[in-house]
């Protein structure tokens, strides 16, 4: 049942046309995805999946599949509650075609890139950390002080420098070899499918990562330091949003 994750290749496609491979207790499986499922700190993707006969199925979720030999890129899209009588209708070998909700998706996108570009400005190691349509929170492994005014105004001068975001693969030998390119401490690098995925902000960052980004930091828009805690002795927690 392995899916194709066509997020991977290119974070802007929308929509597209797949068959349903297996329905199971955790949702619909399908041959391949534009649905990013939840991973690495980032929120699953919601949307609907169209049918032939134009019914469509809310989905809610998307995670990753939990079965023997699964990988990485298994993502099973998980329905939106009371829609009982419209699943009823579904197949394997059904075609559906995959929409994302393309507006919380871009928010995700533009918060993603952002923490990667907090990795630059603040260059500790990432104890934890959540993506969402609202905010993106970084936990940072440090005892010194962090400013919030010097944060945003170095984060505007990255964002306004317009550097291209891109992806690069390495093998997972090559990444054992360079551990020096983790910055996180809870969330391990996408490993398991015998290559890994960089991320690459030009003359800024450089760090494995699944996720998905915008093309150019421009895109992220104005952000403002909403939250800046001590969360622990050894641990200081920012929460960035749009302003």
């Amino acid at each position: 049942m392995t899916t194709r994750a066509l997020f991977r290749d290119d974070a802007y496609l929308t929509h597209c046309d797949a068959v349903i491979t297996a329905i199971d207790e955790q949702g619909i499986h399908l041959d391949q995805t534009v649905f990013y499922p939840l991973g690495g700190g980032q929120a699953g993707d919601a949307g609907v999946l169209t049918l032939a006969d134009g019914t469509c199925i809310e989905i809610a979720d998307t995670r990753k599949a939990k079965f023997e030999d699964a990988t990485p890129d298994d993502a099973v899209h998980v329905p939106a509650p009371g829609q009982e009588a419209l699943l009823a209708q579904l197949a394997v070998g059904q075609r559906v075609t995959a929409q994302i909700d393309w507006e919380r998706r871009y928010r995700h996108m533009r918060l993603h890139t952002a923490s990667h570009l907090m990795c630059a400005v603040l260059p500790y190691p990432v104890d934890g950390c959540s993506i969402t349509s609202a905010y993106a929170r970084l936990d940072f492994a440090t005892v010194e002080p962090i400013g919030r005014e010097q944060i945003e105004a170095r984060l505007a001068e990255l964002v306004g420098g317009a550097h291209d975001v891109a992806t690069q693969w390495i093998t997972d030998d090559e990444m054992a070899a360079r551990p020096e390119l983790v910055r996180t401490m809870s969330v391990k690098p996408p490993m398991g499918l015998g290559r890994v995925r960089l991320l690459r902000i030009e003359g800024v960052d450089l760090q494995p990562c699944g996720g998905t980004h915008v093309r150019n930091t421009q895109e992220i828009g104005a952000l403002r330091v909403a939250k800046l805690e001590k969360k622990s002795a050894r641990t200081r927690r920012l929460v960035l949003e749009f302003a």
